[in-house]
């Protein structure tokens, strides 16, 4: 088993190298291959080991299970300059962007999950989650910030920047009634960030030498989630939990870019929820989570900030982020039993717009746009090996952002992101 977990550590985090969720805002739109199928849900729904990642008060209903997932990624960015500027440019004023719409080259990934559960008695369960996640991962084959180039600073090609995450959870659950369970999960994190092509802002930042260019960077830290689950009847169930914020050790090589001399939190966020059993074989369900990210400066604090000379904006205190409000989503799903072996999901999830149209121009770098959720999913059982395999399905349609920013005068501008993926998923009762 040891060598076992060790290998398929060591794969997670080749697979996790390059991850690029940007869903709601850079978090996932669900945990679990069966959640996803149901655009997210399932706070107050126990399906599979990964739902611990929601909610870890679902684990002693989950049972004794282990599953192994892969998902292919593929988010399509794009920033669009429109051709109303004039091209001045730092130190004498605005900068325009050559006009015209521009691509991210990375737009397929792979990224794998497992779970483990067990009961330890009739009432408590243990287990491991690993997944990964990250969502700043752009990379445009030339110089987007070329109109801000300076003596201290010309901008190298190509320009972009990559955030990947890796969680360790160990959920453990308890069943205090027949009705109420709660769980704990604590939570190790490693994250890993890289940015190139950024040397324009050098003069504004407190570390310029610790701005950009310098390869991948490692952060560590941690925090907890805990839930609640009730079962009420056979119709009825609630959930509720809440994930701390993982406190990160800095990241030392981009001191200089991040607030907080390169301070890089993951935020909190609670969920709670509903589930009604229609019938035996029909089932619906409504949850609403929200994510903090006001609490974190590296990415709430404004963009739209003008830099003049002498000014420092990166790395400080109160240092340039990219504008993200917090983000409120609510997600709806259905599951339907066709037949003892085969299931078919489907889901919705609406969020509120993380980045208002004043922060567009520093989020070509991060275009997490995304509103509008559209899942489709399904389970086919095999009895005799009790073993299933579970796919499901995301798309999320283009969504734009439109706005002007005091750095680049007049000029108009736009970012945009559209999404797809699925997800394979086997799970192995024993």
């Amino acid at each position: 088993m040891r060598i076992f977990l060790h290998s398929a550590l060591y794969s997670l985090l080749l697979g996790a190298a390059s991850t690029a969720w940007a869903t709601n805002g850079y978090s996932p739109h669900g945990f679990g291959t069966r959640s996803k199928g149901m655009a997210g849900v399932g706070v107050a729904l126990p399906q599979e080991v990964l739902s611990s990642a929601t909610n870890p008060a679902l684990m002693p209903m989950v049972g004794n299970r282990l599953e192994l997932g892969l998902s292919l990624f593929s988010p399509r960015r794009s920033y669009t300059a429109d051709d109303n500027g004039f091209p001045i440019g730092p130190p004498m004023g605005p900068a325009t962007i050559l006009p015209g719409t521009y691509d991210s080259d990375k737009t397929v990934f792979f990224v794998p999950h497992i779970g483990y559960n067990r009961l330890l008695d009739e009432r408590q369960s243990l287990g491991l989650a690993l997944s990964g996640n990250g969502g700043m991962n752009t990379e445009y084959p030339y110089a987007v910030f070329a109109p801000f180039n300076n003596p201290m600073g010309t901008a190298s090609q190509p320009t972009g920047v990559n955030l990947g995450q890796v969680f360790l959870g160990i959920p453990y659950g308890i069943r205090l009634t027949p009705e109420h369970s709660i769980g704990v999960m604590p939570i190790v994190a490693v994250q890993w960030f890289e940015s190139y092509g950024l040397e324009p802002f050098k003069p504004f930042s407190n570390a310029p030498d610790h701005l950009t260019n310098h390869g991948h960077d490692f952060s560590y830290g941690g925090g907890v989630r805990v839930g609640w689950l009730g079962q009420f009847n056979e119709k009825w169930s609630l959930g509720a939990s809440y994930q701390s914020q993982l406190y990160m050790s800095e990241f030392d090589d981009y001191r200089g870019l991040f607030a907080q001399n390169g301070d890089f939190d993951v935020p909190p966020t609670w969920t709670i929820g509903a589930a009604f059993h229609a019938t035996p074989d029909l089932t619906f369900a409504l949850d609403v989570q929200q994510i903090y990210y006001s609490k974190v400066d590296a990415i709430a604090n404004r963009s739209d900030v003008p830099f003049m000379p002498g000014s420092v904006l990166l790395g400080t205190e109160q240092g340039l982020g990219f504008g993200w409000d917090d983000m409120t989503i609510v997600k709806m799903g259905v599951e339907w039993r066709y037949r003892p072996e085969l299931q078919f999901r489907a889901g919705y999830a609406r969020a509120n717009q993380a980045i208002p149209g004043s922060q567009a121009l520093f989020n070509i770098l991060a275009p997490a746009t995304l509103q509008h959720h559209y899942t489709l999913g399904l389970t086919y059982a095999f009895p005799e090996w009790n073993s299933d395999v579970n796919i499901a399905v995301m798309y999320s349609p283009t969504q734009q952002v439109k706005g002007q920013n005091p750095n680049t005068g007049p000029q108009t501008g736009s970012i945009q992101m559209r999404q797809f993926e699925i997800e394979v998923n086997w799970g192995w009762n024993f």
